[in-house]
């Protein structure tokens, strides 16, 4: 199941809706494009083809057990993020009885999910003008867990925690005051309240 499951992702892509298919015949050539049409993405391959270089990173793994008229049933729940540490960033999950098929599909919805950020140089204490940071604060919130950016300067790094550092650095952010208050150990929770927050620097332009 699980070969067959890696093998059909692997055969030749065959595009079956209309941004699939505009990718596939050349008309739309980035990522920029393609959320700018506002044609929506139902298709992970779309992602593939528009960037090659992009990656992804298990965040959680969750047992997931429901009770039915047959009995216990167990399946595995997986939470991923994708992107390629240059400004686009999508995160998924995925459920499935076997851990490798419920990876497979969390990629597939994050690629699907897949947003492009804001960077700039928002901390007074910089000024150097490059894109290494938020531009302006942010804040982002899912369930309990509220998660706030802050523009750092240049060289500070990832001030923020785990969970929220893997978000941050694989959208392509270097530098950042990062404060979470809630239930933070809730992973899903607080990955998607990174990710809220992130997008939210495309709700103002920025020069």
């Amino acid at each position: 199941m699980r070969d067959r499951e890696f093998k059909e992702h692997e055969e030749e892509w065959v595009p079956v809706t209309r941004l699939g298919k505009l990718v596939k015949e050349g008309q739309v050539t980035t990522m920029n494009e393609a959320l700018e049409s506002g044609l929506p993405i139902r298709e992970s391959k779309i992602v593939d083809a528009l960037i090659p270089e992009i990656r992804d990173e298990v965040l959680d793994i969750n047992m997931v057990q429901r009770m039915t008229d047959s009995g216990r049933r167990v399946k595995f729940r997986a939470t991923v993020i994708v992107g390629n540490g240059d400004g686009f960033i999508g995160i998924g999950e995925g459920k499935d009885v076997q851990v490798g098929i419920a990876i497979r599909k969390a990629i597939d919805t994050a690629k699907m999910n897949i947003k492009g950020i804001k960077r700039g140089c928002g901390s007074w204490e910089c000024g150097c003008g490059l894109g290494h940071t938020v531009p302006f604060a942010v804040k982002g919130k899912v369930g309990s867990v509220t998660v706030e950016l802050k523009p750092a300067p240049r060289g500070l790094g990832l001030a923020s925690g785990g969970t929220a550092k893997k978000v941050l650095e694989i959208a392509g952010i270097k530098d950042v005051w990062a404060q979470a208050t809630g239930e933070t150990r809730t992973t899903l929770n607080y990955a998607r309240a990174t990710y809220d927050a992130l997008i939210r620097t495309t709700t103002m332009k920025v020069k």
